[in-house]
């Protein structure tokens, strides 16, 4: 591990805004302290909590944290080193209805009790075309989004994935998911003018500048009924993301 990584660890461990807790203590029932007191524990306030899954560095938590300060935010990510930069820079702004959570997304149950999540953002996750259980809208995840979220709380995914938007737009209407938004290409839309869609992500500039369009749908999830999968064929994404090098190339030359 680099010396550097090994610096931002250091530093998110002394941040009081960044939370934690190793999977060998979740499986030993070791109870996170501030689940189902995230209100009254850190922010202070009742106001709804919207968090946001593979948040990455912390783009959309952030700005959103700026555009809505009558809400509170909390960014997900296995990533420390990638939550580091979002953590840092609320730290800078002052920001105080930021919270960032490092855990591995499976683990959600564990520091958030339920009905104390009103929204939950979905921003550029890997489509997992080839496993479905592992994709982050499928009805295995979407199962594990009920225990927390309120009653018909709002699901937002945003991404550049054909592949998975398709998915997600099937896994809605079998399901009788009621959808509020749907688009397969935002900024050719006029959903484009709402502050909130027009937060881009790092990862977003990225297909941005491919010229890839960026789909959008919103939709809520009711308490009860089974869910179940789509059963429809749902051609693959024919490109691939960059690599580390080509992205740099990329981004120095903007």
């Amino acid at each position: 591990m680099s010396k550097n990584k090994l610096k931002k660890f250091a530093e998110i461990d002394r941040f009081e805004h960044v939370f934690q807790m190793s999977v060998s203590n979740i499986l030993a029932g070791e109870q996170f302290p501030l689940r189902g007191k995230w209100h009254t524990g850190f922010f202070g306030n009742d106001a709804p909590v919207t968090i946001e899954l593979g948040c990455g560095r912390g783009e959309y938590t952030i700005e959103q944290a700026r555009q809505f300060p009558e809400k509170n935010f909390i960014g997900i990510d296995i990533k420390g080193a990638r939550l580091w930069t979002g953590a840092k820079q609320a730290k800078e702004d002052g920001l105080t209805n930021v919270a960032f959570l490092r855990t591995d997304i499976q683990a959600l149950h564990a520091f958030f009790a339920p009905d104390e999540i009103s929204e939950l953002w979905i921003t550029f996750p890997d489509p997992q075309m080839k496993k479905c259980r592992k994709r982050l809208t499928s009805t295995l995840f979407l199962s594990q989004y009920r225990r927390i979220l309120v009653p018909d709380g709002i699901i937002h995914l945003k991404t550049d994935s054909g592949f998975l938007f398709a998915y997600t737009c099937e896994l809605a209407r079998v399901n009788g998911l009621p959808v509020s938004a749907c688009t397969d290409n935002l900024y050719d839309s006029p959903l484009a003018q709402e502050p909130v869609l027009q937060i881009k992500t790092y990862y977003e500039q990225q297909w941005l500048a491919r010229g890839i369009p960026i789909k959008y749908l919103a939709f809520r999830l009711p308490v009860g009924g089974a869910l179940i999968e789509p059963d429809i064929d749902i051609p693959y994404d024919n490109y691939r993301s960059y690599g580390r090098q080509k992205r740099s190339d990329l981004f120095a030359t903007q």
